[in-house]
């Protein structure tokens, strides 16, 4: 081991020492002049004169841009509905796998209440048979009382909230109804009592 030591420290020892190297000039060398850089070959500029000259667009490119500006007031109305439709859309998804979760741990006594309620809305269909008004009517109207029996306060709160729409929407009609039938069908010699006349 001692052999080993002693021959890795003798050379190691010799690079801590500074040595001067003087390089001495050849008599017989020629005299060099300098070379400029633009004389060099790869620095060579040509000395023509450059013009850039617009090719004639072709026939399939005047094509394809009269097709792009035909095209163009087309996609930027579907850019604009996309823009408007993507949030509804990930506020779709988001139900959608919140919806996912809430079945996957449903509480329990969930499956057979959804199959009641979905029985309802079947039995409801059956009963609206010939007419269309019952077959938008009886199956809501059926699959509503049957959630509001395992549902109760939710359906409270449904109702109270559903009257106070339908109540608002009714009155807006009755608005708008009347509106109508004063401008067209009443005329000021054929009223009673109106307010101009006495």
């Amino acid at each position: 081991m001692f052999k080993v030591i002693q021959r890795s420290v003798g050379p190691a020892s010799l690079s801590l020492f500074t040595f001067k190297v003087y390089a001495s000039q050849k008599k017989d060398a020629p005299p060099k002049t300098s070379v400029k850089v633009n004389e060099l070959s790869l620095y060579s500029v040509p000395e023509c004169q450059s013009k850039y000259v617009e090719e004639p667009r072709t026939q399939l490119e005047e094509s394809i841009s009269h097709l792009r500006q035909y095209c163009q007031p087309y996609t930027s109305w579907c850019q604009e509905i996309y823009s408007q439709t993507e949030p509804k859309m990930q506020s779709l998804v988001q139900w959608g796998l919140e919806s996912y979760e809430y079945l996957q741990n449903a509480p329990p006594g969930f499956f057979p209440r959804l199959g009641v309620i979905g029985f309802a809305g079947i039995v409801g269909l059956l009963l609206a048979r010939g007419s269309k008004i019952k077959k938008l009517v009886y199956p809501p109207g059926f699959m509503g009382v049957a959630a509001s029996l395992y549902y109760p306060q939710q359906a409270i709160i449904f109702v109270q909230v559903s009257g106070e729409k339908l109540y608002d929407w009714g009155l807006r009609g009755y608005i708008v109804i009347e509106d109508l039938w004063k401008a067209n069908f009443q005329k000021p010699g054929n009223v009673k009592n109106s307010p101009g006349t006495k």
